[in-house]
């Protein structure tokens, strides 16, 4: 990606963003009754863990990959998500874009989703996420490749970035093909790196966002092991992702703006 027309003054989808007072974000997302949870991260974190991954599991008869269908996170390559919200304050611009690209990760292929982030104007986070969908229906993570970049587009950390079948870190599921209200599942394991948790809240929610109204929407609370602070996220059938309100240190929200195929 070109950096040089990322400036904090020039880039175009900057005026997308207004930023909105985090109060306001709160109540708008949480109006219905699913109010933020702030969890004790403890419990099914101490669990162990352990995975066997065989690779005909996330390929049909032919050997071909399963396609990710899965309605609650559907990734066919082409299409992409654009969020906006704030960040500690700022202007923050979300784009998700799954790519045409794979490759073989504990001999499964997975495809390849770029996320990029805008902050206050410049790219200030380019990570590339493979998945890959189980016999089952299941979306399962098998790491990323993650860069923070300062305003002039320097790469300053790559904390986050794993691989499964590296040294003791293995995936995850992100999306169950039936998620039921209550159950918790790893979403990521890489010990001292990301070792995140989620448990559904609810399957039955009703969500407006910029980009459309959406019910029987899935509300999840995502949590690390290693570090404090929630997310709430919210997953609309045939959609996916549609807003995310995470609790930490500061407040971080996005709302779907569009899906183009």
């Amino acid at each position: 990606m070109d950096q040089s027309n990322h400036g904090r003054d020039e880039h175009p989808l900057r005026r997308l963003a207004a930023p909105v007072g985090a109060a306001l974000l709160i109540a708008a997302l949480t109006a219905g009754g699913a109010g933020p949870v702030l969890a004790v991260n403890g419990g099914a974190c101490k669990a162990p863990y352990d995975v066997t991954i065989a690779p005909s599991d996330f390929a049909d008869a032919t050997g071909n990959p399963n396609a990710i269908d899965n309605p609650y996170f559907p990734l066919t390559p082409g299409t992409t998500w654009t969020y906006t919200g704030e960040k500690e304050g700022a202007p923050l611009i979300d784009v998700m874009t799954v790519t045409a690209d794979t490759r073989t990760i504990m001999g499964v292929t997975v495809r390849v989703v770029r996320d990029t982030a805008w902050h206050d104007g410049f790219v200030a986070e380019d990570t590339f996420d493979w998945y890959a969908q189980d016999d089952a229906g299941n979306v399962w993570y098998f790491g990323e490749d993650t860069r923070e970049l300062d305003e002039d587009g320097n790469v300053v950390s790559t904390q986050g970035s794993w691989e499964a079948g590296q040294g003791d870190n293995l995936p995850g599921i992100l999306m169950k093909a039936q998620p039921a209200s209550g159950k918790t599942q790893r979403q990521e394991f890489a010990p001292d790196v990301a070792v995140d948790m989620a448990t559904v809240l609810s399957v039955h929610r009703h969500i407006t966002v910029p980009a459309a109204r959406y019910g029987n929407v899935v509300l999840t609370k995502e949590y690390s092991c290693l570090e404090k602070g929630v997310d709430h996220k919210w997953y609309a059938p045939g959609v996916g992702l549609v807003a995310e309100l995470a609790l930490a240190n500061g407040q971080e929200f996005i709302k779907l703006v569009s899906v183009t195929h």
